[in-house]
């Protein structure tokens, strides 16, 4: 699309009210765009759509009228998590009408360089460790996106003395086509959203979208250890700065292993950045990295690559390192109870994200998971159910697939709670299951690897109740 100022008198749709349809209708409306915002739930379900007309914006909920798209309009801005396959979006790619998604409207109206963070996982906490460590430096830092503020509301309001830290989806990305973030990230590619991408290759392709635009005086930091991330390689026109776990890399941001000075034959490892020099500077003892788990310590390497790409001094990097406690429903600490600690994660929503939290941890789990079934068979699960697990309990629509595998995977302690008519007393029970399958020296671990809503409207709602479980116990 163009920036938003062209449309000044043209007809433009945007489906979706929530947050982002809210401020992307205000926007578009403030360049003299004919706006007509649209909401398939009901009139009484949108309390934004009152607000929206008293600006003199169109406001239809109740569903999708059959002339809602026509070939007067000119662009068709969608919510990201509405599917292509849903009938106003099928009629726009029938008629050849633009479709984009609230990150492509921000971008032209942002005057601040925009870092842009995506991956299967990881996202969330990446993002904010960035916020933190642009803070510290005094850089004016605007985090946003999907982590919180729309992207729309928070480029109103930003300069040229800001950077824009954004959390990007998939599915927001697969919405952009002038997008070009002065510095991008990819943090790894697991197979998840199968359901709204419909394979792999639409997926990958929407995620490959961060680095299409970017060119000379922009930045690619990549994920050196995933080999679907190195694929994308040959088609990066950015500068590239990779960042490894496993790999010492020429340039970029690493692990490596390094002598203790004073202390013979001792080794430690370390995050350090190598510069186009060669010159390699220590950031951080891996110990002293402020949340667990390896995945972390990736994205603590990714973090690092993006804010030393942004201007930040390696050597500034070990404080917010150290001090960053984490994020909420991702690796949680609840509490101890009777020598039992719990772990909220509630936003490991694919099996990928709750092998890497299983690994995190080197005392005995009691898993709980389970939730939406969108087809996996959770197989993939079994070596680190077998390794690092002493009971699970599972509950959701993939209850029994989660059981299936845990047997197969050897667990004898294999607990399927049954749905109550409440969501909440279904996740009430599997907590009270865990709490009597565990012992002194375990830990119960929430991380579905599914989505939540086959329960519950959020990964968020799914673990404030667990939360709220745990201290009840």
């Amino acid at each position: 699309m163009k920036h938003p100022e062209s449309y000044r008198d043209r007809e433009v749709v945007v489906l979706g009210l929530a947050k982002s349809g809210v401020q992307v209708a205000k926007v578009m409306h403030s360049y003299g765009a004919k706006v007509t915002v649209n909401d398939q739930k009901n009139r009484d379900q949108c309390p934004e759509a009152g607000e929206l007309e008293a600006l003199g914006i169109t406001v239809i909920c109740g569903g999708h009228p059959a002339d809602l798209v026509h070939p007067g309009i000119s662009l068709l801005i969608k919510n990201p998590g509405i599917p292509y396959k849903v009938g106003p979006v099928k009629q726009a790619l029938e008629l050849g009408i633009e479709i984009v998604t609230e990150v492509e409207v921000a971008y032209h109206i942002c005057s601040a360089p925009i870092i842009g963070i995506t991956g299967s996982n990881g996202k969330t906490t990446t993002t904010t460790w960035v916020g933190n460590m642009l803070e510290e430096a005094g850089m004016r830092p605007i985090v946003a996106g999907n982590i919180g503020t729309p992207l729309c509301e928070a480029a109103q309001g930003a300069d040229s003395g800001n950077w824009m830290v954004t959390e990007l989806s998939s599915f927001q990305l697969k919405g952009t086509k002038e997008f070009r973030p002065r510095i991008g990230c990819l943090l790894n590619l697991a197979e998840t959203h199968l359901d709204y991408h419909g394979d792999m290759e639409d997926y990958v392709a929407s995620k490959a979208k961060m680095f299409a635009n970017q060119g000379e005086g922009d930045t690619a930091v990549l994920n050196w250890d995933d080999s679907t991330c190195r694929e994308l390689v040959p088609y990066i026109k950015a500068k590239l700065l990779p960042f490894s776990t496993n790999e010492e890399l020429v340039e970029g941001v690493y692990v490596s292993p390094s002598f203790i000075q004073g202390v013979e034959d001792e080794v430690r490892r370390s995050i350090v950045y190598r510069d186009e020099h060669g010159q390699v500077t220590e950031i951080i003892p891996v110990e002293e990295v402020g949340i667990p788990g390896r995945f972390n310590v990736a994205n603590a390497a990714a973090a690092c690559a993006i804010a030393i790409a942004a201007g930040v001094p390696a050597n500034r990097l070990r404080g917010p390192l150290s001090s960053f406690r984490g994020v909420e429903h991702r690796l949680e600490y609840i509490k101890e109870l009777n020598g039992v600690a719990y772990y909220n994660n509630s936003k490991a929503t694919n099996a990928k994200a709750t092998m890497m939290a299983i690994t995190s941890f080197h005392r005995p789990i009691v898993l709980i998971a389970g939730g939406l079934d969108r087809g996996s068979d959770y197989m993939e699960l079994a070596p680190v159910l077998s390794e690092r697990v002493k009971a699970v309990v599972a509950l959701g629509e993939t209850a029994q697939k989660i059981a299936n595998v845990s047997h197969l995977a050897g667990l004898k302690h294999i607990v399927v709670v049954d749905n109550e008519e409440d969501a909440a007393d279904t996740l009430r029970a599997a907590v009270k299951a865990a709490h009597a399958a565990a012992e002194p020296g375990d830990i119960v671990l929430l991380s579905p690897a599914c989505a939540s809503w086959d329960m519950f409207a959020s990964y968020e709602e799914r673990g404030r109740i667990f939360k709220e479980a745990v201290h009840n116990l």
